[in-house]
């Protein structure tokens, strides 16, 4: 039976913002890791899927520790990206409503530094930062880092690899009696690395239950397709979710761009999101998606961080990622807050070897998707193309008088006959772009 925040020792003006939000049952790592962060003084390594409340775990704590009678930045919270860094911001100014004395601030990259350092100036507990963004302002002397009680790494796993170096740097500049909490979804080598680096010696570790929602709730499925059939797959599985939001991962920017053009030719409601997209494009992006203005997000693993999305019901690997880690991120973006979610792999025939080994290494079992044959994907392409027409916007530059003359062609057919002689153009087109590029294959075959 789950205990009660009370029980867990969270006081009564944390418990109001909590009923607020009506959040009433703790998560398994919350009952785990409050108890700890509050009553004991080691450091802490927790091991928890995306979406089974981490930011909860450590920020309820840290809010009631927080001594409101010293304007120290008492608390520090590193984060991969700034999307993630703003949902912690947001998530810890939610739950300290009721506690208006605690100051909290979020310093990322991708936007100007100048408001930063102002902000900085007043007085601040608690911290939010990208490593990169945080050591710009250490290196200005724009944040005072002395009195620092507590260092959280939340997604360290992503952090100790892709900015190793930044937090190197940081590590450096404050005060080693601080006490280090970090939470990851697996205990990687480089994370084994990193607690033996920077942590005491006496670390008390724990691990979220798997059957808890974080990872139950997820379908892990898999489509076995050759590359020239993969968009098709694609679009024929997208139309089966019209209306439901999703996210799709590529391995690369350029893959992301490939694929977001294809499907804006197609006019899927969709967007794009990379590294290398002004911070104001991926934040206008990402308020589209969140208000359900576009249905369909295209991202790196990085530029997907943070991403905090209660109705994704899919997520689609159009890439296998090349760590187990990220799969568990991509994966964990949907089933959250308790709601089922599919996770679907598009691979090709010699990643195949590869599911049995992800099934080992995250314990989960995937289940082949059933793809969809010839016919149905053709039909599927014959609607998007349908689709395509019906959404294209008129001409206005088109003459009137060459306007008049298609119409005089067309005038004596019925909506019915019109319908019926584009279809058999459209069919008859795409069977003679079929039978060229079997011709291609078969001379293929002879070289």
């Amino acid at each position: 039976m789950s205990k009660s925040f009370s029980y867990l020792g969270i006081n009564t003006l944390l418990q109001q913002s909590l009923t607020d939000l009506q959040i009433s049952i703790p998560t398994d790592i919350q009952e785990k890791a409050i108890p700890v962060v509050l009553n004991q003084k080691e450091d802490l390594v927790a091991i928890a899927k995306t979406g089974t409340g981490k930011t909860a775990a450590f920020g309820l704590p840290l809010l009631q520790l927080i001594n409101t009678e010293l304007d120290q930045v008492q608390a520090l919270i590193l984060t991969p990206t700034r999307e993630l860094g703003q949902q912690i911001q947001t998530n810890l100014e939610s739950f300290a409503t009721h506690s208006s004395n605690i100051s909290i601030t979020s310093v990322c990259g991708g936007i100007p530094i100048k408001p930063q350092i102002e902000r900085l100036q007043n007085p601040t507990h608690i911290v939010v930062a990208t490593p990169g963004r945080l050591v710009d302002l250490i290196k200005r002397e724009a944040i005072e880092l002395k009195n620092l009680k507590y260092l959280v790494l939340d997604e360290a796993d992503e952090m100790v690899s892709a900015l190793k170096e930044d937090l190197d740097n940081i590590i450096k500049e404050i005060p080693k009696s601080r006490r280090t909490l970090l939470f990851t979804a697996t205990l990687s080598g480089a994370i084994k690395q990193l607690v033996q680096n920077y942590m005491s010696k006496h670390v008390v570790q724990l691990e979220a239950d798997m059957s808890t929602i974080g990872h139950q709730g997820i379908d892990h499925q898999y489509v076995v397709v050759e590359p020239i059939e993969k968009l098709d797959v694609l679009m024929h599985f997208l139309n089966t979710k019209e209306g439901e939001r999703g996210i799709i991962f590529c391995k690369t920017k350029a893959a992301v761009n490939k694929l977001a053009k294809n499907l804006a030719i197609n006019k899927f409601s969709s967007g794009a999101i990379h590294g290398s997209l002004t911070q104001g494009i991926r934040d206008r992006i990402m308020g589209q998606f969140r208000e359900g203005h576009i249905d369909i997000l295209i991202a790196t693993d990085l530029a997907a961080r943070g991403i905090d999305v209660k109705e994704v019901s899919y997520v689609v690997n159009y890439h296998l990622p090349d760590t187990y880690d990220a799969y568990v991120h991509r994966s964990g973006r949907t089933a959250r807050a308790g709601a089922k979610g599919l996770s679907l792999s598009v691979i090709q025939q010699d990643e195949l070897i590869d599911i049995p080994e992800f099934e080992d290494e995250l314990g989960i079992i995937f289940n082949e998707y059933k793809k969809a044959d010839p016919k149905s994907i053709e039909e599927n392409n014959g609607l998007i193309w349908a689709r395509k027409i019906f959404k294209t916007k008129p001409n206005r530059d088109i003459p009137e008088d060459f306007k008049a003359k298609v119409k005089t062609i067309f005038h004596h057919l019925t909506k019915e006959e019109l319908v019926d002689k584009i279809l058999a153009n459209y069919i008859a087109e795409n069977n003679t772009i079929v039978e060229k590029k079997e011709a291609v294959k078969k001379k293929k075959k002879k070289k």
